[in-house]
């Protein structure tokens, strides 16, 4: 049976070798008649992953037809799956999001998915994937969209809410949360079996066992997380023990992404002020072109960075470049849904991106969730997870009342429905800041964005 699976991105340094390397790893895809689409709007990308798909089909040695196009209508035609990882010259306007909003005094981390700056983020987005969607649409209406792209909650809000596609959101943040619950039980992750609910970026495990004796693990990990040094691993997991303690879940992935819905949580991240950091004097970055290092957190030591580095570092925590990458999973849940979906091959599923259908109570109907589930030739199961505790509903429901704001600003191109969401979240502090920061971004993005009125 013909399976033709388009990647949307494909030129991307990280999304396009993950990806070909987890569809020519399955035997059940590679047992079909298998078409894979490399599309990347950046025709000069295309040859080099396009010759490494090659490579690694023949290092496998798959069969599969390999196309390389820079049309979404080529790309897109009698596809059944589309999975998508797309940014706008990505530390550019990253920089900008992380930087405009701290320059009106509102606590930005990160800039990806919270904050002033992740509403921004999402806006382009949005705007970018509804070209796909809108196509998809018309050429591929019964195709499943598997989106890694973020913003990822507020980006499937839009395509849930303003299209007809069949869309799942996929990210390994859940698989991020179980290997530091590992450490603290000096577990393998393996032998760990979870259950998490909630918004991508900040799912909290609510229950949490040994696989082989069904042991509730909760007790050892709260003695376990009271044992351990307060400066371990501080940029990664500070903010989460602290949560841990205060609402009773461990949440998930990692400081950086939680702190983005929480207003007080940089003071457990050490890193945010070497974050895109640049020195005014010279500039702005983005008017220099000189975009500064982008720095993840201080796990990796970046500190250690030499006086005068040979190569660029504005990657340096990026997957390694060249031909020399190791070819193994990556960990992402796009394939397993293809096995299940199309060759019938049944998966469990850490976390998956859907409409609210009750499966988190306490949560809007159609909101877009993150939950477990299980896959197979029926379809998609999501699993209904117990109420969450009130603290943590509450942190959840203003995100999901931003992400509806703004997807009606889109829609509407409303400048008012976008200043709605920017002052409902929690790190703005200021009526008159927020206009101002919020006139700012849309003069600076105006190119990539929505023109809103």
């Amino acid at each position: 049976m013909t399976l033709k699976i388009a990647l949307i991105g494909a030129g991307s340094e990280e999304f396009g070798p993950a990806s070909v390397h987890d569809i020519f790893l399955s035997d059940p895809l590679n047992q079909q008649d298998l078409e894979v689409v490399l599309m990347d709007i950046n025709e000069k990308s295309l040859p080099s992953i396009k010759k490494y798909a090659e490579s690694v089909a023949k290092k496998l040695n798959r069969n599969p037809k390999i196309t390389a196009t820079a049309s979404l209508d080529v790309a897109l035609k009698e596809v059944d799956f589309v999975i998508t990882a797309i940014e706008l010259k990505r530390y550019h306007y990253w920089s900008q999001d992380f930087h405009i909003p701290r320059k009106y005094g509102f606590n930005q981390v990160y800039g990806e998915n919270g904050g002033v700056g992740g509403l921004f983020h999402a806006l382009r987005n949005i705007h970018a994937s509804m070209t796909i969607v809108k196509k998809m649409e018309e050429i591929c209406p019964n195709a499943w969209l598997l989106n890694y792209t973020n913003p990822l909650t507020k980006l499937c809000e839009a395509i849930h809410r303003l299209s007809s596609v069949n869309i799942v959101g996929l990210c390994h943040g859940v698989f991020e949360g179980k290997k530091q619950v590992a450490r603290f039980l000096e577990m393998e992750v393996a032998d760990l079996e979870v259950r998490a609910s909630g918004l991508n970026h900040i799912t909290w495990f609510q229950s949490l066992k040994h696989k082989q004796t069904g042991e509730d693990l909760y007790p050892k990990l709260r003695q376990r997380e009271r044992e351990a040094h307060w400066l371990a691993e501080w940029d990664e997991i500070a903010l989460s023990r602290i949560l841990l303690r205060t609402f009773g879940l461990y949440p998930s992935p990692g400081a950086n992404h939680i702190v983005e819905y929480i207003r007080w949580g940089d003071a457990f991240l050490a890193s945010d002020k070497l974050q895109f950091f640049y020195d005014p004097k010279d500039g702005d970055p983005w008017d220099n072109g000189k975009t500064p290092t982008w720095l993840y957190n201080l796990q990796g030591n970046p500190t250690h960075t030499p006086l005068y580095p040979k190569e660029d570092v504005n990657l340096i925590f990026e997957l390694d470049k060249g031909s020399n990458r190791e070819i193994k999973p990556s960990g992402e849940l796009a394939i397993p849904i293809i096995e299940g979906m199309f060759c019938g091959v049944s998966h469990q599923l850490d976390a998956v991106n859907v409409p609210n259908n009750d499966w988190v109570p306490g949560l809007p109907e159609g909101a877009i969730i993150e939950v477990p589930a299980v896959v197979d030739s029926n379809g998609l199961h999501p699993m209904k997870m117990e109420k969450l505790p009130e603290p943590v509903l509450a942190l959840l429901r203003t995100q999901v009342s931003i992400n509806q704001l703004l997807v009606e600003a889109y829609h509407e191109n409303s400048k008012d429905k976008l200043l709605q969401a920017i002052l409902l979240d929690p790190t703005v502090h200021s009526y008159n800041n927020a206009i101002a920061c919020m006139n700012e971004l849309l003069r600076l993005q105006e190119d990539v964005l929505p023109r809103l009125v």
